[in-house]
């Protein structure tokens, strides 16, 4: 997915790990207001914002936070 796209979801499943062995991924799984599912790598800051059921919004050339 582009940099420069915009889209709104909800959030359904919070996910991290260790992919590499090294750094932590924190991640989130989300369903696009059009129905789509999407998985979304976020920052700490807004992975400690939102829990599942909450609103993000991604304007574009923007990183995702919480609606």
């Amino acid at each position: 997915m582009a940099t420069d796209d915009a889209w709104s979801a909800t959030v359904e499943k919070k996910s991290r790990g260790l992919l590499d062995g090294s750094n932590l991924y924190r991640r989130l799984r989300v369903r696009r207001d059009d129905g789509r599912p999407m998985t979304v790598r976020v920052g700490r800051e807004v992975w400690d914002d939102v829990s599942v059921g909450d609103r993000l919004v991604k304007a574009a050339g923007e990183p995702p936070r919480r609606a």
